[in-house]
């Protein structure tokens, strides 16, 4: 896990996640995040797949200087060989070719980077405050805390030292819980939002509470 120190962030403070290649929605949140003068951003995962254009969306990343963690599918694009795979149906066959031809276009330098992200990070914050953002869940990266899971599903989920926020993407819907002494952030999606052509994204202020927000693209 990769920790930053507040000094090494400006609030407000921006959380995306799952951007899903859509350069479109991406550029229309940082307009938005440049309009209100937000400082860091970072980013919760899924960033590059599955398009439509990965390689803007990676590039505009790094130009921004955002703080990105690994989701489910960005391991995928770095690790998984598409010769490995066999797909059962037409669809699948489909993703399958979008796949190659991310890892093609990406090259084997941002995928080896991709591979380098770290799972979460963990941020302190004043208070202080221990903020933990990542893609899934703290005990298993693959699986997603959901607005409409229990209590005790999120606190099985959360694990024993989450932390006192936990930030997360992976269910693209924004939501809002508190489990016990720990809060917990969905960010929505700014590439697949349920909606349609909106981009969610989420804010956090001086005064420590978050806001969700979304722009048109």
């Amino acid at each position: 896990m990769s920790r930053n120190e507040p000094d090494e962030a400006r609030a407000p403070f921006a959380f995306l996640a799952d951007l899903h290649g859509n350069l479109l929605a991406l550029d229309a949140v940082l307009q938005e995040l440049r309009d209100r003068d937000v400082g860091s951003i970072f980013v919760a995962g899924d960033l590059l797949f599955p398009g439509p254009d990965p390689v803007g969306v990676w590039k505009r990343l790094q130009e921004v200087g955002a703080r990105c963690v690994r989701g489910s599918s960005d391991l995928a694009l770095a690790r998984v060989e598409p010769g490995s795979l066999r797909p059962a149906s037409e669809a699948e066959g489909a993703r399958l070719e979008r796949f190659r031809a991310t890892r093609e276009a990406l090259g084997d330098l941002v995928l080896a980077r991709l591979r380098r992200l770290p799972q979460a990070l963990r941020l302190t914050l004043p208070g202080p405050v221990e903020l933990t953002v990542l893609h899934g869940s703290p005990t298993d990266p693959y699986t997603d805390l959901n607005a409409s899971d229990s209590d005790e599903e999120l606190e099985a989920l959360l694990g024993p030292d989450p932390g006192d926020v936990v930030v997360c993407g992976g269910s693209h819907t924004p939501f809002l819980r508190q489990v016990g002494d720990v809060q917990v952030v969905g960010l929505g999606s700014v590439g697949e939002a349920p909606e349609g052509r909106v981009a969610h994204f989420t804010l956090l202020g001086l005064g420590g509470v978050f806001e969700h927000l979304w722009v048109p693209w």
